[in-house]
């Protein structure tokens, strides 16, 4: 019987040889996927986010339909800014709304300390629960927002194009940028060893606006709080450290830590690994958009990435983000069946 450390995913994050490429994706568990709907046609996305069972049956439902080869824990990267004060509102429209503001160092004195396994119990209920589960041979995943992702959102009062807010207080108000991010990390830091205690197999770190930043912002202002997050964690599990926009800072992206690398779409795989070096596992990166288009398209795109791959050790296949809603379900199904068959074909080539 295979164990869950001897599964493809774990052994990609480890950089072994697989017989074929592990595949997961961010978002499979979704607004695209029927099941989810009818959940949430009679509860609130909070509500959803805070009952653990629900949260273990739409992430092990997923992971079943379409067949990927670890579960992600379902959840949100914003729940862990309610312990610190601020109301957390989801809009159809809008998306997340974040009330509460930060506009001098006494509002970040102010914050509290967050403990998050007793101020949001019902995530690590919800890891144990889907943990319990989960088919045992399938890692869980479990995640949280990086430190700048969190305090831009923070920042804006929710999502952003510009980001002019997070920029200004970054290059003005360094004591402040500093003070907070350094103690939404610490926060991070112990929410993601929660999550390891409750028994994720594997965690990721999303920095979702990183691409926003130039080279030499993101190395001055985020790669110490980053970095600080990441030493902090426990050496049980693989880390997996995403960012999208990163492209051209891949090289200090790697120094902040991870032991795989996840990339988005704008950049080739194959320089991508090349930048971050092949001591490090890589995560990507089609295109989510190509899961909305033609099966042919797709299959093109798919081949593309694994001969960037080159069979190396330590790919596994993803998108670039999240699955889109619009994006049908037999889609998403093709694209594991097809990530499973064309890899395996060239792994056997390869031998």
């Amino acid at each position: 019987m295979v164990t869950c450390q001897q599964s493809l995913f774990l052994k990609a994050c480890r950089r072994e040889k697989t017989g074929r490429t592990p595949v997961w994706l961010m978002r499979q568990a979704g607004r695209y996927m029927q099941a989810y709907r009818d959940i949430r046609s009679k509860i609130s996305f909070m509500e959803l986010c805070k009952n653990p069972e629900l949260c273990a049956e739409v992430a092990i439902t997923a992971r079943e339909i379409i067949g990927a080869d670890a579960a992600i824990l379902f959840s949100d990267l914003l729940l862990i800014l309610e312990p610190f004060g601020f109301e957390l509102e989801y809009s159809t429209k809008l998306g997340p709304v974040i009330m509460g503001r930060i506009a001098s160092q006494d509002d970040v004195d102010r914050m509290p300390e967050v403990a998050p396994q007793e101020s949001m119990p019902f995530v690590f209920d919800a890891v144990r629960q889907t943990r319990k589960y989960l088919q045992p041979e399938i890692p869980l995943i479990g995640f949280a927002g990086a430190p700048f992702t969190l305090a831009a959102y923070v920042l804006e009062g929710g999502a952003s194009r510009t980001f002019e807010k997070t920029k200004h207080c970054m290059r003005t108000q360094p004591d402040l940028w500093n003070s907070l991010l350094s103690k939404i990390g610490r926060a991070v830091t112990a929410y993601l060893n929660g999550q390891i205690d409750a028994g994720a197999d594997a965690v990721q770190l999303f920095d979702s606006w990183a691409g926003c930043l130039t080279p030499s912002e993101y190395r001055e202002h985020v790669l110490p709080h980053s970095q600080s997050v990441l030493r902090g964690l426990k050496k049980t599990v693989p880390v997996i450290h995403f960012g999208t926009g990163t492209g051209g800072f891949l090289k200090t992206f790697r120094e902040a830590g991870g032991d795989v690398i996840g990339v988005d779409q704008q950049v080739a795989l194959d320089r991508a690994w090349h930048e971050i070096g092949y001591d490090t596992a890589i995560q990507g990166n089609l295109d989510p958009e190509l899961l909305c288009g033609s099966a042919g398209d797709m299959r093109k795109h798919v081949m593309t990435i694994l001969k960037q791959a080159h069979q190396r050790p330590g790919h596994i296949f993803n998108l670039g983000h999240g699955v889109l809603p619009a994006t049908p379900v037999e889609n998403v199904i093709r694209l594991i069946d097809l990530v499973h068959e064309l890899s395996a074909m060239e792994h056997e080539g390869d031998r």
